[in-house]
């Protein structure tokens, strides 16, 4: 019998969440067959069998920590007949008991029915998930209201359940409750009884936990100076809505992040400290020669920060490929280690949810990160003084004050601006 021991899967990850296993005690399992899923500080991680065999024990049960080099679960590799004769002795042992037990409980209350047992002959008991596709919040919000996802209808891709179907679920199960109910329910007794519960507590892990620590070190041990401007887009988006139909030609979505970094990637060539690094020293400063940009992503699983490699490099069509990519990935909670590391400046694009104004905490180790508001349709005097009707686009720059000064920001934001006030302009320094 061997042991699995759970390997590097990221820079400084030592432990990780067990999200779902894929196998039971007792199962066979195939030479890379997906065995268990489990979230890290950065990304949700499939982990596979290195060779053929028979699990015999699993080490960490769902839901709770496993770590780094530590036992994930036994198995049996094949050829050792006896061993995975024990591990089905065993495995029909636990069956029987667990039969007999169903069966005592339908001779004690003959209203009562026992439930179906599953495909390997044991009865499903607690959220096991039966291997139904879905997303650690969606299994999170599962759990918070005592369900099972056999019981709901998935409407994503192959069965996937999502966050609107365990809605829907809850919202008809509460309507058919209602309207079986006979029962008037005292107003004020329900407001006492409300009162009186205490708070649910969830733990902090996965991207959640990191952010936080993150979060507290950039704004503890990074003094930010915060810089704002107004931008007129109205000619970038006429030019974004010309170009729309040749990118769907080419398969590709074109929002207006790709012309956001393609016009910062040239500026950074005017202000190049802006993309560099200061070292952990606080003594050296990195000038990196390639401009990857990350971009915030809300996703399900807490605050991502994917990053497009080599901006500098890239057509729009090819960043509008990456963004598209990275954002898919990000909301799934499914990016890649590499798309997470190496990033050199970053887009908090917050106007698409809502908002003005944001003043946005760096991302370290890098120097610089801009928030970009919504955009709104504004009145604005042309050079005739006449009111004309223009699309106007508030932003907010926080820069690293150690070596980056006011000025900096200033210019880096001025070169930054005219690229996007004036999209035509940036083929003039195109490679």
């Amino acid at each position: 019998m061997s042991d699995f021991l759970l390997p590097d899967i990221g820079e400084g990850i030592v432990e990780c969440e067990v999200v779902e296993w894929r196998v039971a005690e007792g199962d066979q399992i195939e030479e890379d067959q997906p065995i268990v899923e489990v979230m890290t500080d950065k990304a949700l991680v499939e982990i596979t069998a290195p060779e053929a065999g028979v699990v015999t024990k699993l080490y960490v049960a769902q839901g709770q920590i496993a770590k780094v080099h530590a036992p994930l679960y036994a198995y049996q590799v094949d050829g050792d007949n006896q061993a995975v004769d024990q591990v089905s002795q065993q495995a029909n042992k636990k069956n029987s008991e667990a039969e007999s037990e169903a069966a005592q409980s339908i001779g004690s209350a003959s209203t009562q029915t026992a439930e179906p047992p599953t495909a390997k002959g044991t009865l499903a008991a607690g959220p096991l998930y039966n291997k139904v596709p879905a997303s650690p919040a969606v299994r999170r919000l599962v759990r918070e209201h005592a369900l099972q996802l056999t019981e709901i209808a998935g409407s994503g891709k192959d069965g996937r359940v999502l966050k609107e179907d365990v809605l829907a679920h809850l919202d008809q199960a509460s309507q058919t409750a209602a309207s079986s109910s006979q029962t008037v329910v005292n107003n004020q007794t329900v407001k006492k009884q409300a009162e009186t519960q205490a708070p649910r507590v969830e733990p902090l892990r996965g991207v959640r936990a990191v952010m936080a620590k993150r979060m507290v070190e950039a704004a503890s041990t990074i003094p930010h100076f915060h810089y704002g401007e107004e931008i007129d887009v109205t000619a970038l988006l006429a030019l974004r809505e010309r170009l729309k139909p040749l990118a769907e030609a080419q398969g590709e979505r074109l929002t207006l992040m790709p012309f956001f970094m393609k016009a910062m990637a040239l500026a950074v060539a005017e202000e190049p400290i802006v993309n560099a690094q200061l070292n952990a020293a606080g003594d050296e400063l990195y000038y990196y020669p390639q401009c990857n940009i990350g971009m915030a992503v809300d996703s399900k699983t807490g605050l991502m920060v994917p990053n497009v490699k080599n901006v500098e490099r890239l057509t729009l069509l090819e960043i509008a490929r990456e963004v598209g990519r990275l954002t898919t990935s990000a909301r799934d909670g499914r990016v890649d280690q590499a798309d997470l590391k190496g990033g050199t400046i970053s887009i908090s694009n917050i106007g698409a949810l809502g908002g003005t104004y944001a003043a946005p905490i760096i991302n370290a180790p890098e120097a610089a990160i801009v928030a970009i508001g919504k955009t709104q349709w504004l009145p604005r005097f042309d050079e005739q003084g006449a009111v004309q009707r223009r699309a106007i686009m508030t932003i907010t720059w926080a820069g690293d004050h150690r070596f980056i000064d006011g000025g900096t920001i200033a210019r880096f934001c001025n070169v930054w601006k005219g690229f996007l006030e004036a999209p035509e302009t940036m083929l003039l320094h195109l490679g």
